[in-house]
């Protein structure tokens, strides 16, 4: 993979070669009479060709009439040779769906590059640097519009230890910008003691208040993670909802729990 700077766009593309059966998307660089020569825009320094009989069904008079210089186009990895270079592509075994999410995906994909570049400009990282992580990105993820998703679902500590933190909650506050999740999630946790002889079954009682401010939109998870600790997870469909319900969780359980003679604090933990 490397950084590509061509009209100042940051992009990181994969390195080695695509997959057989693979959708890749790329340029037409040459049109000659028995073929196409495809730059695939996802890969680095990767050159594939479309042999006239792969543009498009049934018999070509002139290969110019379906493909230009310049175009972009979709195709499908039929055969690879990597001792040879040779990588030989299909634009017409590409069905119009499999080319219209191919697209889309491609254009996601460039969003997301650019949001990256925002993100390690806040972050004063420079791009060499970035270049480096977002290879690192892509190993676990192999989209960098992947990352973006699962931040905007899961929040920044899904990728600190790969990014850095402070690069991390830059991704995180443009992945909510940007991202829509059918649901978000806000959590941290209770820390709560209780000195007394039945005061196992005092915390259970604090922590069962918090039942009754689920809802269908809302999701609540407590987990026991250890003395004293215990995580709540609030999941809901925009983090304002889900806010909102944390801190009446908080309050009751607090509340609750020193009502019952019992020590509560509560800690969050950062999305």
């Amino acid at each position: 993979m490397s950084e590509k700077k061509s009209e100042g766009r940051f992009m990181i593309k994969r390195s080695g070669f695509p997959s057989k059966g693979e959708i890749v998307i790329g340029t037409v660089t040459r049109v000659m009479d028995f073929g196409a020569f495809v730059s695939l825009d996802e890969y680095e320094n990767k050159e594939g060709m479309v042999h006239i009989s792969e543009v498009a069904p049934g018999w070509i008079k002139d290969i110019r009439d379906y493909v230009k210089k310049g175009q972009k186009v979709v195709c499908k990895v039929l055969d690879i040779n990597p001792k040879r270079g040779h990588i030989d592509l299909s634009i017409k075994d590409v069905n119009e769906r499999q080319r219209r999410e191919k697209l889309q995906e491609w254009k996601s994909e460039l969003r997301a590059f650019k949001w990256l570049e925002i993100a390690g400009e806040k972050a004063r990282v420079s791009r060499e640097e970035l270049e480096k992580i977002g290879k690192k990105l892509m190993k676990k993820y192999d989209s960098i519009y992947a990352v973006f998703e699962d931040v905007a679902y899961e929040g920044y500590e899904v990728i600190a230890k790969i990014t850095g933190e402070e690069l991390a909650k830059q991704i995180a506050e443009l992945a909510r910008e940007h991202i829509k999740p059918s649901k978000v999630k806000v959590r941290g946790y209770f820390e709560l003691k209780s000195f007394a002889g039945d005061g196992v079954e005092r915390i259970k009682k604090a922590l069962s208040v918090v039942s009754k401010f689920a809802k269908d939109d809302v999701g609540i998870e407590v987990e026991y993670v250890g003395a004293p600790k215990y995580r709540i997870v609030i999941e809901s469909e925009d983090y304002k909802t889900a806010e909102t319900v944390l801190k009446k969780v908080v309050d009751e359980v607090i509340k609750t729990m020193r009502k019952l003679g019992g020590e509560a604090n509560f800690i969050r933990e950062a999305v």
